[in-house]
């Protein structure tokens, strides 16, 4: 194959970028195809503008709530058109690393425009061949707008057009109550909308432990945020220059009257109009193209990664993909991808940070399960914050090995570090018990736990027995 790069990487997100620094690294040549802006949903539409908008909000929220602390709260005055400046200032300070500029320093080739495979080595980029040895698709994913009555009609926003807001809505409805939505309704009500929360199933984020879900409604509902959950809106209509929700749930749930509504009702992969056929890459039923543990489609020269996979829609996660499928595409096809071990976070207030099985999962996987947990009115820095409704909830096996763990907390993204830590090498809770953390910190909740386990460890009856036999030798001495 003369004249073929080594790698053709489709898309320009955060799997694509860091599957082409890799790749350009080990000196390969490299042709990145991007058909809008380098950077991805992370960048432009997801963690950065959505982060910025959380501090922006906790700020207001801080001051309103001051009085907890002896301060004399008040009422912010929020300049919504300067919140948003700042978000784009700091997608403005961050963009660079992901420019096109920042690419071609590294080795790589950028090339704008729409990609299509014509064939299982060859694709064309606005008509233009290109033919490759290897490929990464990583073309991410969009939000999945549902088909209901009328909904299209009142142009609702989602997490990509959200950022378009001049004005803050009076009234919002978020429909979805995962991740995204809790989010950014949270930060949208912290900031003086009126918010209302739906979420289709029993409780909210319902991939987590339920304790998590049922202290995140607790603290919405503080704030005055409405949820309603096993409620789904069946119709949508104009009325008297309002947005009206006709909704299917429990007795008593009526209509909601709104001027906004964001959709977070999920994701969907971006996989259509690429030539999937012509280069012999499975899709499954949902869109995801299909790949193996080392991200291999079903056409062995092209990887994919990220978002299309279907697999954990964050970003540190595509991060990792595109490292794996750039390396296995470009040297042996030996590297693989363990998603349980992988931790995420729901950066509400408090945050929410997950990492491997949740309890339902592991006991459904192993026959010995038993939990370990710590509520944080035990964790001194929780009660100096006043910020003791939260809890380190960890699973383990039989032979005491964490094999999953959830923590609600002001700091739980940073908490569970050490956690994930112990799920990757299937290491014991009490592993940690000796290693010395510093006081007062959050990670005290985790500490704790561990302290905990390793004192019910030396408690038991076959050790008191030893250390029993051991006192009684010395004292004979």
């Amino acid at each position: 194959m003369t004249g073929a790069c080594d790698l053709a990487i489709v898309g320009g997100g955060t799997a694509g970028l860091i599957a082409a620094k890799t790749a350009a690294s080990l000196g390969a040549r490299v042709v990145l195809v991007e058909r809008d802006r380098t950077g991805g949903d992370c960048l432009w539409t997801g963690c950065v503008p959505s982060k910025s908008l959380i501090a922006a909000a906790q700020t207001a929220h801080r001051i309103r709530t001051a009085s907890r602390f002896g301060i004399e709260p008040a009422e912010p005055k929020v300049d919504f058109a300067a919140v948003m400046a700042h978000v784009r200032r700091a997608i403005t300070r961050i963009e660079p690393a992901d420019s096109p500029a920042t690419l071609t320093a590294a080795g790589v080739e950028v090339r704008r425009g729409h990609a299509v495979f014509t064939g299982p080595r060859e694709l064309r980029i606005d008509g233009e061949p290109l033919r490759f040895r290897h490929a990464v698709l990583a073309t991410g994913s969009a939000p999945a707008v549902p088909h209901v009555r009328g909904l299209a009609e009142v142009e609702p926003l989602t997490s990509e057009t959200v950022w378009e807001l001049a004005e803050l809505p009076g009234r919002l409805a978020v429909l979805g109550g995962g991740p995204i939505g809790c989010e950014l309704g949270q930060a949208f009500a912290r900031l003086g909308s009126d918010v209302t929360i739906l979420e289709a199933t029993g409780r909210l984020i319902p991939r987590e432990e339920p304790q998590a879900g049922i202290a995140l409604a607790a603290t919405l509902a503080l704030e005055g945020v409405p949820v309603l959950t096993s409620t789904t809106v069946t119709g949508v209509l104009q009325h008297d220059g309002a947005i009206r929700l006709e909704l299917d749930g429990p007795r008593g749930v009526g209509p909601l009257e709104v001027d906004r509504v964001l959709v977070a009702t999920g994701r969907q992969p971006r996989s259509t109009g690429l030539g999937l056929d012509a280069a012999g890459v499975r899709v499954d039923e949902r869109g995801s193209v299909v790949v193996d543990a080392k991200l291999r489609t079903s056409n062995r020269a092209i990887y994919a990664a990220g978002d299309v996979t279907g697999a954990l829609p964050f970003t540190h996660v595509a991060g990792m993909h595109g490292s794996i499928a750039a390396t296995n595409a470009l040297l042996a096809p030996v590297r693989r991808i363990d998603h349980d071990g992988i931790p995420w976070v729901t950066f509400t207030d408090p945050e929410i940070a997950h990492v491997g099985l949740t309890e339902t999962d592991a006991r459904r996987r192993h026959r010995d399960v038993r939990v370990r947990l710590l509520e944080h009115e035990h964790v001194d820095r929780a009660v100096t914050e006043n910020a003791t409704d939260g809890f380190t909830h960890i699973v383990l096996d039989g032979q005491d090995r964490v094999l999953g763990a959830t923590i609600v907390a002001p700091r739980a993204g940073e908490m569970i570090a050490e956690l994930a830590g112990l799920v990757a090498r299937q290491g014991r809770l009490r592993d940690l018990a000796s290693v010395v953390h510093p006081y007062p910190a959050w990670s005290d909740g985790v500490w704790n736990a561990a302290l905990a386990e390793a004192d019910d460890a030396l408690g038991s009856p076959a050790m008191r027995r030893l250390t029993g036999a051991l006192l009684r030798l010395r004292r004979a001495r």
